[in-house]
C-alpha cells in the first residue's frame, strides 16, 4: 500500500461507520477480518504498530497440535488445533509445509518409548492420520547424524507443519482486503467510544506513522490525525495487550503475558534435515530445534513477561543461557557456542491466568468476553485462528443479529488455482520450489510480484531463499512504513543475514527508498531506527565470558 494509499483512507476515516471495527492485527484480527468480510460485513482493522508486529511474527513458526498438551489432558485443544493444521497444509502450501519432527528415546528417559508411542498414536488418531513410526538407533542416527549418541535407543518419526507466522498474518490481511475489507498499521486506538446507553459504539483512533522510536517508548510523541470511528460492534483481539482495553469496560486484569524466545543459528553450524524434539536435561521441558528458511531455531522458553509490553519483547541472558544448554547437551559433537548464534527473538503469549506456579502448565485455550459491547478474543494458538475467527462471529450476532452463518468448511486461506511460471532457481533447481514459495507467501499476488520484477531480480539473495523481487514488491505493496517492517516481518531477511542483514543495505536501498518515497534523510533516519531495534531486540545475546564457561 502506497503512502498515497494510506493518506486517502485516512482522510475519509473521520465520522465513517462500519458494521465492525476490529482492534489487533496479529493472525487473530486478520482471521477475523477475513472471515467477517467472507459474510458481506463492512470491517474495519486497525492496528497500533506493524501488521503482526507483536506475538504474530515472534512465534515458533509451528503449525502444530501441540503434542505437549495431550500431557495435560487437554484433548480438545489438541483435536482442534491438528484439524486446523491439516486444513492449512491443504489450503496454504507454499506457506503452510509439513515438518518431519524426531523425538529422541534414551535408555533410563522419562516418559520412555512406550508413553511417547501412546501419545503419538492418539496424536495421529485425532488429525485422522497415521504419520508416526519408530526408528532403531542405527536408522535414528541417520536421520539425525548430529544428536547425542550416549544411550541413545531410538526415537520416533512423525509430521507436524511449520509457516512464517509474519507472512501468514499478511496473506490473510491481503485477501481480506482485496474482497472489500479495509486495514490500516500504525492506528493507535485510544479511546473507545460509548453510545448513550454505555455500551462500545465505536473508537477514537489516531495515526501514528509518523511516531519515533522515542515516541513510542512513551515520551508521548504529537502523533498524526485523529479519526472517530462508529461501529455496529468492536472486537478486541490485541493479545498481550487485551487487558489495556477491558479495563476501558470495567474488565478486571485476566492476562498472564508469558515469553517466549528463541536463538538462530546458520543452517550450516547447526544442520538439521528435520525438526527435533528436546528435553531439556535441567527440568525436562520439551523443547525443539529445526530447519527455518535455511537457517536452524532452538525454543522456546516460557517465562513471566513483566517488562513493559509497547517496548519490542528480547531474549534475556538466563533464557539464552537456558536454550545453549539444551542444545549443546543435545548436540554435543557440534560445539556450539553464543559466537555461533545468528540472531535472536522473543514474543510475548496472551495467556489467561489462574496463578499456577509453573508458567507451562497454563492453559492455552483461547477465550471471548463480551462486556459493555466489547468482544474481546485472546488465548489460543496461530494452528486455530480460524476457528477463534469463526467462534467471534457467531457471538457478534448478540451485537449485529443479520451476520449469516458460516462456512466451516470453507479454506483458511483462498486456495490457489494457478502459480507463477517457472523461475530461474537455485543451482540444481528448476524453479518449481521458488514459485510455490512465492505461491504461498504472496497468494493470487504471486504472478503480479513476478512481472514487475526487474531484470536479476528473480534470484534469491545470498544464503536465504528470499528473492530480491520480494524487496521491491514488499516495499512498495505491502504497507511498509518502517525498514523494520520490512526486514525483521515481510521478507526476514533480518533475521536470515548475520548483523541483521546491515551489510546488504546498501543493495537494497534502490529498491526500497524509490519505492517509498524516501529521501536520504529519511533513509538514514530509518537505518539508524533498525540498527538500535536489531541491537536491543534481536542481535545475538551476549553472556559474560564467565558464564559461556560454565555451559561448555
Amino acid at each position: 500500500m502506497a503512502a498515497s494509499t494510506r493518506a486517502a483512507q485516512w482522510a475519509e476515516l473521520d465520522g465513517s461507520f462500519w458494521d465492525l471495527v476490529i482492534i489487533g492485527g496479529g493472525i487473530v484480527g486478520a482471521g477475523v477480518l477475513r472471515e467477517a468480510v467472507r459474510l458481506g460485513l463492512r470491517v474495519l482493522l486497525l492496528e497500533q504498530r506493524d501488521f503482526g508486529w507483536g506475538t504474530s511474527s515472534r512465534s515458533g513458526r509451528l503449525v502444530h497440535g501441540g503434542l505437549r498438551y495431550l500431557a495435560q489432558a487437554q484433548v480438545g485443544l489438541t483435536w482442534e488445533s491438528v484439524r486446523e493444521r491439516e486444513r492449512l497444509l491443504e489450503d496454504g502450501p507454499g506457506l503452510v509445509e509439513p515438518l518431519a519432527f524426531l523425538l529422541p528415546v534414551y535408555r533410563g528417559s522419562h516418559p520412555g518409548r512406550v508413553i511417547y508411542g501412546f501419545g503419538l498414536e492418539l496424536y495421529d488418531r485425532l488429525g485422522g492420520l497415521h504419520t508416526h513410526r519408530y526408528l532403531g538407533r542405527e536408522a535414528f542416527t541417520l536421520a539425525a547424524p548430529h544428536i547425542r549418541q550416549e544411550d541413545l535407543q531410538g526415537g520416533y518419526l512423525f509430521r507436524d507443519a511449520q509457516t512464517d507466522d509474519a507472512r501468514l498474518v499478511l496473506r490473510v490481511i491481503r485477501e481480506a482486503v482485496r474482497h472489500g475489507g479495509t486495514a490500516l498499521n500504525y492506528s493507535r486506538v485510544e479511546e473507545l467510544i460509548r453510545d448513550g446507553q454505555g455500551r462500545v459504539a465505536g473508537v477514537l483512533v489516531r495515526d501514528v506513522a509518523g511516531e519515533t522510536l522515542k515516541d513510542m517508548h512513551g515520551a508521548g510523541g504529537p502523533g498524526g490525525a485523529v479519526a472517530r470511528v462508529r461501529a455496529r460492534a468492536v472486537v478486541n483481539a490485541t493479545g498481550a495487550w487485551a487487558d489495556r482495553l477491558r479495563e476501558q469496560v470495567g474488565g478486571r486484569r485476566r492476562l498472564r503475558p508469558l515469553r517466549g524466545s528463541h536463538l538462530i543459528f546458520p543452517g550450516w553450524r547447526l544442520p538439521l534435515p528435520a525438526a527435533v524434539s528436546l528435553i531439556h536435561p535441567q527440568d525436562g521441558r520439551p523443547l525443539y530445534a529445526f530447519p527455518w528458511e535455511g537457517v536452524a531455531l532452538v525454543g522456546t522458553t516460557d517465562v513471566d513477561h513483566q517488562e513493559d509490553l509497547d517496548r519490542e519483547a528480547s531474549i534475556s541472558p538466563r533464557e539464552a543461557a537456558y536454550l545453549m544448554s539444551a542444545v549443546q547437551t543435545a548436540f554435543p559433537r557440534l560445539h556450539l557456542t553464543f559466537d555461533d548464534v545468528l540472531a535472536s527473538y522473543a514474543g510475548v503469549r496472551p495467556v489467561v491466568g489462574t496463578g499456577k506456579a509453573d508458567p507451562s502448565k497454563e492453559s492455552r485455550e483461547h477465550v471471548l468476553w463480551l462486556e459493555e459491547g466489547l468482544l474481546t478474543v485472546t488465548g489460543g494458538k496461530l494452528t486455530t485462528f480460524r476457528a477463534m475467527a469463526l467462534q467471534v462471529l457467531r457471538r457478534l450476532r448478540a451485537l449485529i443479529p443479520q451476520i449469516p452463518p458460516a462456512d466451516p468448511r470453507a479454506p483458511a486461506i483462498d486456495r490457489l488455482q494457478a502459480r507463477p511460471k517457472r523461475l530461474p532457481g537455485w543451482p540444481g533447481m528448476d524453479g518449481e520450489a521458488a514459485a510455490l514459495r512465492l505461491a504461498g507467501r504472496y497468494g493470487a499476488e504471486a504472478p503480479a510480484l513476478v512481472a514487475e520484477a526487474q531484470a536479476g531480480e528473480l534470484v534469491p539473495i545470498e544464503g536465504t531463499p528470499c528473492l530480491w523481487a520480494e524487496v521491491r514488491w514488499a516495499a512498495g505493496q505491502e504497507a511498509v512504513v518502517h525498514l523494520d517492517d520490512l526486514l525483521l516481518r515481510r521478507v526476514r531477511l533480518g533475521l536470515l543475514v548475520e548483523e541483521g542483514a546491515q551489510p546488504l543495505l546498501e543493495r537494497l536501498r534502490p529498491l526500497v527508498q524509490p519505492a517509498l518515497g524516501w529521501d536520504d534523510h529519511h533513509w538514514m533516519a530509518e537505518v539508524e531506527r533498525y540498527q538500535e531495534l536489531w541491537r536491543r531486540a534481536y542481535a545475538p545475546p551476549r553472556l559474560p565470558a564467565r558464564a559461556q564457561g560454565q555451559l561448555a
